[in-house]
């Protein structure tokens, strides 16, 4: 490795070093630098759609540039920034917060990173081949199937690479919560966020099956005639709509949850109170999971399943509503009473409740089945969806951001351009969608490329319009942050907010090893159990040994390019037979990496305890 006259290595020593690491903190980094990036792409697609429709009649678009703009801005924001930076965020926190040295299958782990990071770009290459997929976000059968040129193949072919990869992540966290929490971490002392990735995770390993069978059954049909959905070969369009929302229903919860958790954590943390409720807020957040699977069905309301069907899924999408208002009311209650303290962190979490209620009062007339009818594909849903995905998932990330950043990069945001920066999104957020309730109660139709002179909707969509662009300013100020931050920001101290969990016990950012010795726990909140009750130190759970750590590796990334090439390959085969070495050389390349990982024995290392032993001799001084 090479080294810098500053004593800093050297760009290429960096690159290498995430492009081979196991260690979940770094992986958590990638997560977050790709994640954004596709949140930057996503925004971009949003204004040019707010663009079109700021007057009737606009050409500031094509109609069918229009379609691919609609539909990658759904499926980026949904696949490509919301889920993934949830995941660096589980990464960055949860082994932390339940005394794990890293997750369980640290090899995994950064193969799903590149699983999504190549599956993410191969649908992005789209746009530099001859156009983007224009068949909605859900790209419905019925639209895909007769949709021209390879857009539909990019989103399928992408989204399976990708969505392997979440679901790799998936099974990696459910067992890396079961199997390595610290001595004395029982379930019922684990954190919210804790809680909220596990049952995340376990909807990810049941909902992202379905998703996977219907991609391939859509592949099918294109490429090779068969007849699934092909209503004139005896097919049926609908059965993909079950299936889609079979998967898409539980992806709203895997995209709220986490965020649920990370609202626990930091209403306690910055009332300086036990969160109220905490058995109920598990148990809660468990029924919204199963609950999450029952109600699927209330996305086709006008397919004509019948009234006995339409009641039943609208009277399971209404109970819904309960587990979550027990959650939005331990929040308050716990914050009542509090030493409440008023940052950038709390000002998102403080404006999640007002908004996601809004989102959860309108998701509850839209589970009305007869009064679905009159909404239905209108703007209605539009508003409701955002104010229920960026007034929750979109608020949260910042909130987990500005709380957890001082942890993963040892510097704390800046608190004056964080604040300007929510009171600029918030504020433009509310401008963008409160009005497209209106515009949809008014008649216009979700999707559209134009609307008319004279419906009375000049007005509304050119509200909408401003703030989606404050919203972008908001995004921009949070981008200075980060790099302002980099240069100059306010260095972190082990526990800058008084915390109350475990990651706050180890320094910031925290060693490669996260803990010297395995912690204790002794109850629920532990940091600020031995705050309250001893010397603020978390007492060791095991005697100092050597400790056992992966060693990095550059097969994931490999095995991520060579699914990206065959993808390529297999998208385009039917085009020509030479795209055969493409799409076969891929995969026996991916094959190949992992014949390389299953016979190549590779036993990691060992960190001495006479290592360690300095480090707490240092934490001691």
């Amino acid at each position: 490795m090479s080294i810098a006259a500053t004593g800093k290595r050297s760009f290429g020593a960096f690159l290498w070093d995430y492009l081979t690491t196991v260690d979940h903190k770094k992986i958590a980094h990638l997560y977050l630098a790709g994640g954004g990036l596709f949140f930057i792409f996503g925004g971009l697609e949003a204004l040019v759609i707010r663009m079109q429709l700021i007057k009737p009649e606009n050409d500031f678009v094509s109609a069918g540039f229009y379609n691919e703009m609609i539909t990658m801005h759904g499926t980026t924001m949904i696949f490509l920034a919301g889920m993934p930076i949830l995941i660096g965020l589980m990464n960055a926190a949860m082994p932390l917060q339940i005394g794990a040295r890293d997750v369980a299958f640290p090899f995994l782990n950064a193969l799903s990173f590149w699983l999504f990071l190549f599956g993410g770009l191969l649908l992005h290459v789209s746009f530099l081949t001859g156009g983007a997929p224009d068949a909605g976000w859900t790209s419905y059968a019925s639209l895909a199937m007769q949709s021209p040129g390879h857009g539909v193949d990019y989103y399928i072919l992408g989204l399976q690479i990708a969505g392997a990869g979440t679901l790799m992540g998936g099974i990696n966290f459910i067992a890396t919560i079961v199997t390595m929490r610290a001595p004395g971490m029982t379930y019922m002392r684990m954190p919210l966020f804790t809680w909220a990735t596990f049952i995340t995770s376990v909807l990810i390993l049941f909902a992202f099956p379905p998703l996977t069978i219907n991609l391939f059954l859509l592949l099918f049909d294109r490429m090779f005639g068969t007849a699934f959905f092909n209503v004139a070969l005896g097919g049926n369009t609908i059965i993909y709509q079950h299936i889609f929302w079979i998967f898409g229903h539980p992806e709203v919860y895997i995209l709220i949850l986490p965020l649920f958790g990370i609202f626990s954590d930091i209403f306690a943390t910055f009332s300086r109170k036990r969160l109220f409720g905490y058995t109920a807020m598990v148990f809660a957040t468990m029924l919204i999971a199963f609950l999450g699977f029952m109600v699927w069905a209330h996305h086709m309301f006008t397919v004509g399943l019948g009234p006995v069907a339409n009641s039943i899924f609208a009277v399971g999408t209404m109970a819904i509503a309960v587990p979550t208002g027990i959650k939005i009311f331990n929040w308050l209650l716990t914050m009542w009473g509090g030493q409440v303290t008023i940052n950038s962190a709390m000002l998102w979490a403080l404006g999640f409740i007002p908004t996601f209620t809004i989102g959860g009062m309108t998701g509850v007339m839209l589970g009305s089945n007869v009064a679905d009818y009159q909404y239905h594909d209108t703007y209605f849903v539009v508003a409701h969806f955002h104010y229920v995905i960026v007034g929750g998932t979109i608020f949260g990330i910042f909130c987990g951001l500005h709380y957890w950043w001082p942890k993963m990069f040892g510097r704390i945001l800046h608190e004056g351009m964080g604040k300007f920066s929510f009171w600029v999104f918030f504020i433009g957020f509310h401008l963008t969608f409160f009005i497209q309730h209106f515009l949809g109660l008014m008649g216009m139709p979700r999707r559209y490329w134009v609307f008319l002179h004279d419906q009375g909707l000049e007005l509304g969509n050119f509200i909408s319009t401003i703030g989606a662009f404050l919203m972008g300013v908001g995004s921009i100020v949070f981008i200075i942050n980060i790099i302002y931050t980099a240069a100059k920001g306010e260095k972190a101290a082990a526990d800058p907010w008084d915390g109350r969990t475990l990651e706050w016990s180890v320094s910031s950012p925290p060693p490669y090893y996260n803990f010297e010795q395995l912690p204790l726990v002794r109850g629920l909140d532990p940091l600020w159990i031995e705050k309250m009750e001893g010397d603020g130190k978390i007492p060791p759970g095991e005697p100092l040994d050597d400790v056992h750590m992966p060693n990095g590796s550059f097969i994931p990334f490999l095995m991520g390019l060579g699914f990206f090439v065959a993808g390529i390959g297999f998208i385009y085969q039917v085009d020509h037979s030479l795209w055969y070495i493409a799409l076969y050389g891929g995969m026996a390349f991916s094959i190949g990496c992992m014949v390389v990982r299953s016979l190549k024995d590779d036993y990691g290392y060992y960190i001495p305890k006479e290592e360690l032993q300095k480090a707490l001799e240092g934490e001691a001084k």
